[in-house]
């Protein structure tokens, strides 16, 4: 199958919403914006300041402005062990930090809400605008308050972007994706490969689910790009880190947009 790297307002037709994106200013990450959580810097870390936020904490800022993300939404304890109070969350609850880059910047005026919970996919073969897009190089990490993945049978746990089939291509944009049990050591799934199978990069499976699962999350139902955390080495981690990758961009100027992050194997069931 033919694929190409392309930004994905403009691949889906929708000329508005291009124009609105291009003139929007970046969102500074400069200054933080909440306080509460662990930073997820250190050793290996994004750098930027970034935001610790929660799903629906706080209101959203405007466009480009320091309001950013929202509130934390209460301290999430990512600074003490894991300690299980019940089923944890499925999908990612706070956006820990980010490090946008140059270039397209939808939905980062929606930030935490438009990343954390379940994705809103369009199917294999429409995009979706529930996500935000990373710019050139642009990096954010995300935590889960009350769970984490742990390494099971298969793929642990799931990145949604906005890959989708268009004919007889698949519109891919690429990112590697990270992960750390305490924010300071991270660990990366190979990603160096544009063209297919891309090694361990995200970005190129279609999202199949729209909302939460009925029953535990499944690549092969729910669509997105998988991974076990045994290709690392790895029993358990608590972060997960996307980091767009420009070098494997095409000449359109594709950049990761990210939509979900989901656990299939939960520290919390």
């Amino acid at each position: 199958m033919q694929t190409s790297l392309a930004g994905p307002l403009a691949l889906i037709g929708i000329a508005a919403a291009l124009a609105a994106c291009a003139s929007e200013a970046p969102v500074p990450t400069t200054d933080p914006v909440a306080t509460g959580g662990a930073s997820a810097g250190g050793e290996g870390g994004m750098g930027g300041g970034g935001a610790v936020a929660a799903a629906g904490g706080g209101d959203a800022g405007g466009a480009g402005g320091a309001g950013g993300a929202g509130g934390a939404g209460g301290d999430p304890g990512f600074d003490e062990p894991l300690v299980c109070d019940g089923p944890g969350p499925l999908f990612a609850t706070h956006v820990i930090d980010t490090s946008f880059g140059p270039g397209q910047s939808w939905g980062r005026d929606q930030l935490p809400g438009i990343v954390t919970g379940p994705p809103e996919g369009g199917g294999c073969c429409s995009g979706s605008l529930d996500v935000c897009l990373l710019g050139n190089g642009g990096s954010i990490t995300l935590g889960f308050a009350g769970n984490g993945i742990v390494d099971g049978p298969g793929a642990d746990f799931i990145v949604f972007e906005n890959a989708f089939e268009f004919g007889e291509s698949v519109f891919a944009e690429l990112a590697t994706v990270e992960v750390s049990e305490d924010g300071v050591t991270w660990h990366a799934f190979p990603c160096d490969a544009i063209a297919e199978p891309y090694g361990r990069c995200a970005g190129y499976h279609p999202v199949l689910l729209s909302g939460e699962p009925d029953g535990p999350l499944d690549p092969a139902t729910h669509g997105g790009d998988p991974y076990d955390l045994a290709d690392l080495g790895l029993v358990q981690a608590r972060f997960v880190r996307i980091v767009d990758r420009p070098d494997l961009a095409s000449e359109l100027d594709g950049v990761f947009d990210l939509d979900a992050v989901g656990i299939i194997h939960p520290a919390c069931p």
